[in-house]
């Protein structure tokens, strides 16, 4: 539960620097782009903070403003330990194997592109004509964001109104079929991945919502992942080869998808990978059934 609070629940910002901040990167007054402001926030996470208003148009609307100083907290610490990194690797070139610096380098880059709010907009406007495109709206929704009243701090957008994906007893508030909500989010998030130019890497509760009408709410785009055309195409050769028993196929798909070292001889990997797949073919599964005191029956899976 202590844990739970820590998505959305840290330490406010006072509201006259939030101010500040909106300001600044809006570059007009407070009045001039909304008709009421709420001082006291929604939710505060570490980089931002989301307080509740109208714009002067009317919409009910999400601000999430940026806390003061985060970007150089951010990038002195990360800057930090990829020097760490670099220096564990030249003492230990062993540890280059691992690609500690490759993986620090890339949570450096995702982190910081979180700071800019016009990237999180163009994520959130990709994921709706996701849903479009593939006749999810009616099951899955983003907020629309509100670009004239945006910028690199501060990101206006749809206010949602619902409950954590986690709060069964408010789902059943809004859906008669909380199981078949719970599948709706799964099987959005899965295709996302497979058919999005980018899909939400930071689905945790605080981030998915089941809304008033029953449909799943996808917030918080700040970290995303993309998955090369070309390193799909690979995955699909893996398994259409590990299907066929085509160990040369695999070798050469695991190569594609970079999930060996730069440099390796194709051939002694089909090698390899064909001596695995013989052992895979060569083994003696046994089931044994048990009875338990209260009837059921549980089976155990070996392997020889």
């Amino acid at each position: 539960r202590e844990f739970q609070r820590c998505l959305d629940r840290t330490e406010p910002t006072s509201f006259a620097e939030i101010r500040r901040t909106l300001e600044a990167d809006l570059q007009r007054p407070l009045s001039a782009v909304f008709r009421s402001f709420e001082e006291e926030p929604l939710a505060s996470a570490s980089v931002a903070q989301v307080h509740a208003a109208v714009l002067v148009t009317g919409e009910r609307v999400a601000v999430k403003v940026q806390k003061p100083g985060v970007q150089q907290v951010l990038q002195a610490d990360l800057g930090f330990l990829f020097l760490a990194a670099r220096t564990l690797e030249f003492l230990s070139p062993e540890l280059a194997r691992t690609s500690v610096v490759d993986i620090l380098s890339e949570i450096r880059s995702s982190m910081l592109d979180e700071l800019d709010f016009t990237k999180e907009m163009d994520n959130l406007e990709t994921f709706r004509s996701f849903l479009q495109q593939n006749g999810l709206e009616r099951i899955a929704a983003a907020p629309r964001t509100f670009p004239e009243a945006s910028g690199k701090k501060v990101l206006t957008m749809e206010l949602f109104s619902g409950v954590p994906l986690t709060d069964l007893e408010g789902i059943r508030q809004y859906s008669s079929n909380p199981e078949q909500t719970l599948i709706n989010a799964l099987n959005v998030w899965s295709l996302s991945v497979r058919a999005c130019e980018i899909f939400h890497a930071d689905v945790h509760a605080g981030n998915l919502l089941v809304l008033e009408d029953g449909r799943v709410g996808f917030i918080d785009f700040g970290i995303v992942g993309r998955i090369p055309p070309k390193i799909w195409s690979a995955v699909e050769g893996f398994a259409l080869s590990f299907a066929a028993n085509d160990a040369a196929g695999m070798a050469k798909n695991l190569i594609a998808m970079g999930a060996t070292d730069r440099f390796v001889d194709e051939s002694a990997l089909a090698s390899d990978v064909q001596n695995v797949l013989s052992r895979i073919a060569g083994l003696q599964p046994e089931v044994v059934l048990r009875g338990k005191g209260d009837g059921r029956v549980v089976a155990e899976v070996g392997l020889d």
